[in-house]
């Protein structure tokens, strides 16, 4: 399998995932143009994408994937609630193209891809598992809390794109106003770092060895904060990162994390 974030952050989201005969992106969430672009960078075309998986209706995740949709006829895959929520946003797609899904797993060749529920304010926000043989990718992002379902849903995975969005502190201190301030800190708002640090130490007793840190906000948080504050919280568990557990970042305005295992 192969495994890129091409855009990950509060402006844009985007994940690239691939197997031996299938390739797919979660979310969309930059034009057309940009999507194309960090996908020409990583030597891969878009019209070999089998499908795109919306997260939610957010548009840092889906403002390029009716474009894509139409451009490369795509099928767009997203629950039902999702799809009343971003159908005015996308544009007109295919009927065709239009594909609804429910729990159940949906097969894409030689990949199988299954959505769990997450919390945030969406109309019903998933995360996604992808599983190729014995290989398991997950994404969890958009979290206001590191759920038990969440965390039932990464179990065993090799690698974790995990949100840790923002810093409390610059939150509260910050330019925002008091009701966003509010809505990011709440229950259906994003991770924390240091609530993403304690997120892994439980996810490292399940065998996730990987974690990429993502979706971080571009006012309320800056990589070398996200990152020492989550090897902080794992040092204080006497987690030794490299060792234990491998910590990278995704970035926010190109690919990054290329990995194939």
């Amino acid at each position: 399998m192969i495994f890129c974030p091409l855009y990950s952050g509060s402006s844009g989201n985007s994940i690239y995932v691939s197997s031996n005969y299938g390739s797919i992106l979660i979310d969309a969430g930059l034009p057309g143009k940009s999507i194309e672009s960090a996908l020409a960078s990583i030597n891969r075309e878009p019209n070999k994408i089998d499908g795109i998986f919306i997260t939610h209706e957010h548009i840092d995740h889906v403002k390029g994937v009716g474009v894509l949709s139409r451009r490369y006829d795509i099928p767009i895959f997203a629950n039902e609630l999702t799809w009343k929520g971003m159908e005015k946003s996308i544009g007109k797609v295919k009927e065709e193209n239009r594909k609804v899904i429910g729990v159940d797993s949906i097969n894409i060749k030689d990949m199988y891809i299954a959505s769990y529920s997450i919390p945030h304010d969406a109309s019903d926000p998933v995360g996604y598992t992808i599983t190729c043989g014995k290989n398991k990718v997950s994404i969890a992002t958009d979290l206001g809390y590191f759920s038990r379902e969440v965390e039932e849903n990464v179990k065993g995975s090799d690698i974790v794109l995990l949100e840790s969005n923002h810093d409390v502190e610059m939150v509260k201190f910050g330019p925002y106003p008091y009701p966003l301030k509010r809505r990011i800190l709440s229950d259906v708002g994003h991770l924390s770092n240091y609530d993403c640090g304690k997120a892994i130490v439980n996810m490292i007793k399940s065998n996730c060895k990987n974690v990429v840190l993502g979706h971080l906000s571009k006012t309320n948080n800056y990589p070398e904060l996200a990152y020492e504050t989550v090897v902080s919280v794992l040092r204080e568990e006497g987690i030794k990162v490299n060792e234990d557990v491998l910590i990278s970042m995704a970035k926010r305005d190109m690919p990054s994390n290329y990995i194939e295992f």
